[in-house]
């Protein structure tokens, strides 16, 4: 791996999301003898390096960051930036609105390349890739979007997305002979077969599932869960933590002033080990069962509510008596005896 630039080679940064799409991009740039290093923004929420880490169903499956992985791929330095408390802003008060759920996609995108641009100037590089398509997303890969992130990351002509170069106007690497535009390409639409040939002529394999997804604003079940939480606090903010929570167990929420945060499985229950003592807590101890958290004030009878349902989710469902540890945030304990609620009982409306 050659990660020092020549002098006279000219340098390039690429948007890395981990996605099949950033990865063929940045080939294209690299194979023409630009210097290339990547870019992958944390935000918090990401969806697979946190969720796939966790869950113990999914052994199977390789654990891995598949934006580290694509830089392997391509044998160049990746920078991974924590963007969280900026980000803030982009999501609680996107200028374009929001997608079919809560996701800010076209403010999101330009918001991107504008940090990318911050970090090019800073490090003397001379412009920006990124994976877009056009006509691929509904929101900000559209021919009338597109020039949108240009002007509102400031890019301008040094944003040059290769995957569709041949449908937009030459770009500055383009006009200044950098980058052969004959090599760039003209994909367009939503289908991901192309992208999917090209890598089998590279000879990429085991990349990203195409069209997958990265974060979880896109999400509509993650989205009630945000909207839930701002509802029950009464302002729309949040913290990593929160938008970490929100990601693991069930959340249920029985009454206004309260909500359980039910671990599903035994990886679940062990990241839910790590907030026990920001939360109520409540395990079953005559039976196999989950730990639960309890977000909000309680009374007795609402913790009594509470040690119900979370009797319903163990190996005691069927059983006449479950007997539970309940344990405070300052530490103090104490047991309940009580019958689980039935699943009919659980009403729908209760699951965020």
């Amino acid at each position: 791996m050659n990660t020092t630039p020549s002098p006279a080679q000219r340098k390039a940064v690429a948007l890395i999301s981990g996605g099949l799409d950033s990865l063929l991009a940045a080939k294209l740039v690299l194979d023409q003898g630009i210097h290339v290093e990547g870019l992958n923004f944390f935000t918090g929420f990401c969806v697979e390096g946190h969720t796939h880490a966790i869950r113990q169903r999914d052994n199977p499956k390789p654990k891995r960051n598949n934006a580290l992985w694509v830089a392997e791929q391509l044998g160049i330095k990746l920078h991974i930036i924590d963007v969280i408390e900026p980000y803030k802003q982009v999501l609680l008060n996107p200028k374009h609105g929001y997608g079919a759920n809560l996701n800010p996609c076209l403010d999101c995108k330009s918001f991107m390349v504008g940090k990318a641009l911050e970090w090019a100037q800073a490090n003397d590089f001379d412009f920006i890739i990124t994976g877009e398509v056009i006509g691929q997303r509904p929101m900000s890969q559209r021919a009338d979007t597109m020039p949108v992130v240009q002007r509102e990351s400031g890019a301008g002509d040094r944003l040059l997305r290769p995957l569709c170069a041949k449908h937009l106007a030459p770009t500055l690497p383009e006009r200044e002979g950098w980058i052969d535009r004959d090599t760039l390409l003209d994909f367009n639409g939503r289908s991901r077969k192309p992208q999917m040939a090209l890598a089998a002529r590279y000879g990429f394999k085991d990349y990203a599932t195409p069209a997958g997804g990265c974060c979880f604003l896109t999400d509509a079940s993650y989205s009630r869960k945000l909207v839930d939480l701002w509802q029950a606090r009464g302002a729309r903010e949040y913290e990593l933590d929160d938008i970490m929570l929100l990601k693991v167990g069930r959340h249920i929420r029985p009454r206004p002033h309260f909500k359980m945060i039910v671990g599903r499985e035994e990886g679940e229950n062990n990241f839910l080990e790590g907030y026990r003592k920001q939360f109520i807590q409540l395990r079953s101890i005559s039976h196999r069962g989950p730990l639960v958290l309890i977000d909000g004030e309680v009374s007795d009878e609402d913790l009594r509510l509470a040690a119900q349902i979370a009797a319903r989710f163990g190996q005691g469902r069927e059983a006449e008596q479950v007997a539970l540890q309940v344990v405070r945030h300052n530490g103090e304990s104490q047991q309940l005896q009580v019958k689980p609620l039935g699943g009919e009982q659980i009403p729908p409306e209760w699951y965020i």
